[in-house]
This record gives C-alpha cells, sequence and structure tokens, in this order.
C-alpha cells in the first residue's frame, strides 16, 4: 500500500511538472509575442512621427480642400509610396478622422508594382477604439486586424499637424502580421536556450526536493531507530532492576514469614527493621530534574545501581538541559553511567561508590561520573575513544568498544569537550557542552 502511495504520488508529481513546464513555455511564448508586436509598433510610431512632419504640408491642405486626384495627391501619394517602401511597412497613407467612430482614408502609398487602389475618402478598419483616441487628438496602436482584402496587420497612427500647431489628418501605417510573425519567430529561436533553462531549472529543484526528502526520510529513520534501541535498552535494565527488587522481596518475606511461623518475633522485628532502610531508599527514588527523559535516566540508572548495592550519589541542577536533544542527552549518559556501574561491581560491595554531577550556568553544561574502580592505564585512556577499543573482557555476543566512542562523536557535535581522569581511588568521566556556540 505504501509503495501504490509513493508511486502515484510521483506520477502526479511528474505530470504536474510537465503540466508546469508547458505553462511556462506558453507563458514565455506570449510574453515574447505580446514584446515582440509592442516593439514593431513603437519602432513604427516613430517612423509614422518622421513621415509625417517630413511631408508637404501645404500640398496636403490645398488638397484636403479639394479631395480629388490632382498634382497634390499624386505628390503625396509617390512621397507616401517611397515612404512605404523605405521602411518595409505594408502600406502608408493618410486618415480624416472628422468622428469618433469611423475613419476615411485620404491618400494611400501601395507598392509601386501594385495595382490596388483606394478610393479617396474610403472607410477604413480601424477599430472605434482608436479611431476615438485620434478623434481625440491622440497617437493610437491596434492589435492584429484581419481584413478579408488587405490581409492580417497592424495599424498605428499619427497626427499630421500643420506649421500652427493643428492637427489636419492623421498618417497611418499598415505592418503585415506575418513580418510581425517572423520577427516572433527569430526572437522564440534566439529564447530557446532560456525556455530549456528554466524547464531544467525546474526539474533540478524537484530532483533536488527528491534528493532531500529521501536523505530527511533516511535520518529521521536513523534517529528514531536509535531514540528506539536507547529506550529499549533503558526499559529493559528498569524491568531487570524490578525483577530484581521483586525477587529479593520474595525472599524478605519468605524469611519473615519463617521467623513468625516459629515464634520468633523478634528476629522478625530487627529483619523488618534492616528492610526498612532499603524501603526508605527506594521511596527516595524520585528526582526533582526538570527535563523528563534525564530524570527517568537517572532513577533508572540509581535504581540499578542499588541493585549491585552501589552507594550512587546524585547532584542535578534544576535545569531543563534543552540544547541537548534527549535522545543525545541520555547516549551520552547512559553509555558512561553503565560503564561505571560495571567498573564499580569489580569491587567489594562495601567499596562500591559512585557520584553523578549534571550542572548548567549560562555557558555551558556540565556532566560528571564518578566511580571507584580500577585504575584505567594511561596508554588505555589514550585509546578509550577509539571505536572497538575496550578495557573490558570480551563476552560471547556483547559488542564491546562502541559506549565511549559513541559518546565522544556525540560531544564533538554540540563542540563540547570530554575528559577521562583515573587513579587508584577511582575514575571520573567529565562532559562539558557550551549553551551556545562553541567553547573557548
Amino acid at each position: 500500500m505504501k509503495n501504490k502511495k509513493l508511486r502515484a504520488f510521483l506520477y502526479l508529481t511528474i505530470i504536474l511538472l510537465i503540466l508546469f513546464i508547458l505553462l511556462n513555455m506558453f507563458s514565455t511564448y506570449l510574453s515574447i509575442k505580446n514584446s515582440v508586436q509592442k516593439s514593431v509598433a513603437n519602432q513604427n510610431l516613430v517612423a509614422a512621427k518622421s513621415i509625417a512632419d517630413s511631408m508637404d504640408i501645404e500640398a496636403y491642405k490645398r488638397f484636403l480642400n479639394n479631395p480629388v486626384k490632382s498634382r497634390e495627391y499624386t505628390d503625396i501619394e509617390t512621397y507616401l509610396e517611397d515612404a512605404r517602401e523605405k521602411i518595409g511597412a505594408l502600406y502608408v497613407y493618410t486618415l480624416m478622422v472628422d468622428n469618433p467612430k469611423v475613419s476615411r482614408a485620404m491618400i494611400t502609398g501601395f507598392s509601386k508594382d501594385s495595382k490596388k487602389e483606394f478610393p479617396i475618402g474610403g472607410v477604413c478598419t480601424v477599430p472605434k477604439k482608436q479611431v476615438k483616441q485620434a478623434y481625440e487628438g491622440k497617437s493610437f496602436i491596434t492589435g492584429i486586424l484581419e481584413d478579408p482584402v488587405y490581409g492580417e496587420y497592424l495599424t498605428v497612427g499619427v497626427p499630421i499637424k500643420d506649421h500652427e500647431g493643428a492637427i489636419i489628418g492623421f498618417l497611418g501605417i499598415d505592418v503585415s502580421a506575418e513580418d510581425i510573425n517572423t520577427i516572433n519567430g527569430k526572437v522564440l529561436k534566439s529564447s530557446i536556450a532560456i525556455l530549456v533553462y528554466n524547464g531544467g531549472f525546474v526539474i533540478m529543484l524537484l530532483v533536488t526536493f527528491f534528493v532531500i526528502q529521501k536523505w530527511y526520510q533516511k535520518e529521521l529513520k536513523r534517529e528514531v531507530g536509535d531514540t528506539e534501541d536507547t529506550y529499549q535498552s533503558e526499559f529493559q535494565s528498569l524491568i531487570a532492576s524490578v525483577r530484581s527488587l521483586r525477587h529479593d522481596f520474595s525472599n524478605h518475606i519468605q524469611v519473615i514469614h519463617g521467623l513468625l511461623k516459629l515464634g520468633e518475633n523478634g528476629k522478625a522485628l530487627d529483619y523488618l527493621t534492616g528492610l526498612s532502610k532499603e524501603v526508605q531508599s527506594i521511596e527516595s527514588m524520585k528526582l526533582d530534574v526538570n527535563h523528563p527523559g534525564l530524570s527517568v535516566l537517572l532513577e533508572t540508572k540509581k535504581l540499578s545501581a542499588q541493585n549491585y548495592n552501589i552507594d550512587i550519589t546524585l547532584d542535578v541542577s534544576p535545569n531543563s538541559f534543552n540544547m541537548v536533544k534527549t535522545i543525545d542527552l541520555i547516549k551520552m549518559l547512559s553509555n558512561v553511567i553503565d560503564n561505571a556501574i560495571e567498573a564499580t561491581t569489580e569491587l567489594p560491595e562495601q567499596e562500591r561508590r559512585m557520584n553523578i554531577i549534571c550542572k548548567a550556568n549560562e555557558e555551558k553544561y556540565t556532566f560528571e561520573v564518578t566511580n571507584t574502580g580500577p585504575m584505567i592505564s594511561t596508554i588505555d585512556r589514550e585509546n578509550i575513544f577509539v571505536s572497538g577499543f575496550s578495557t573490558k573482557k570480551a563476552q560471547k555476543g556483547k559488542v564491546r568498544g562502541q559506549g565511549l566512542f559513541i559518546v565522544k562523536d556525540l560531544v564533538n557535535r554540540y563542540d563540547g569537550d570530554i575528559t577521562v581522569k583515573s587513579n587508584e581511588t577511582g575514575t571520573t568521566v567529565t562532559m562539558m557542552i557550551p549553551v551556545y556556540g562553541r567553547m573557548s
């Protein structure tokens, strides 16, 4: 079921990626098309103004007074034809705009070889919106117009002014849609690299996302696995301690029952007096520790130490120790405390002592575990943090030499320091973790 969901998610992601790339390409195409069309229109607006400014205004005014094919008409027509040829336009012509709805062509410049002819005063296809702009004395640009006779084209228009600045007409230029599409194609061709780059960038983002997600899942799985192993280990230790206590008290009850049955009430009372000290010790196990995980760990380890008749003392600051992950804190202390308990049990019961300190101030956390036991030699202390090295005797089915190696690695992750001091009276392991940043 999980694999099916993963495959479905993967397929959906790929489909969305393809759609996104296609949408990106389409939007880029529209953007380029609009930019090219606007650029061509603006370029022809400049050309139209230049043509209008260079016209024989007086001759055109005489033509307007008598709009027929006169000498003035022919001269201006020739001028417009030459201008059309120089700028490569479809048509260049003059317009009369005497109302806000319809414009009329007055003189049209066709190709010299063209047999087409547009009647004087013939209605143009300039849309009403642009006609209104012209009527208000403004230059105008249309979109691509579809004409069944003259084809598809874009029109621009600028005012024709006399020497006093009065508008006497408009000069229009039609640009073939085919020419615009040719320019558009060239720009698109030169932009293919950008489109490919955008697609590649999206694919790279997707791949990066999957890599990071896979890495995160792997790290999460490792963290969960480590947490499970650590807590299982501590839980098993707690169960073992409880079983040991249960076994011991079962024996104590049998002894007391036997003494009472024999009528040895005094001996039974003495026996109970001795047991009360152990009961009080167990009742005092609860620690005033703000960190829940640390509290459970120390209570478990204290109970475990007491099962081995180790005299253990704890000195813990009322601090949350929240700058260290709970799993890391438990790993560090658990390994060191377990080593201390194991070393202490090699001594006679009256010499078994341990002391655990967990202190905190504004700069650092200090964790210190001291135990009586055999002295660790100078050579062994130099290798004690090496993976696989152990001062303990090998036991069948038990991996040695990983505890302090793990502790050292964890301390290093927090830019901390760990030291081991040992002499004839005992061994002390000290771990110092900076609260903020590397220790000086």
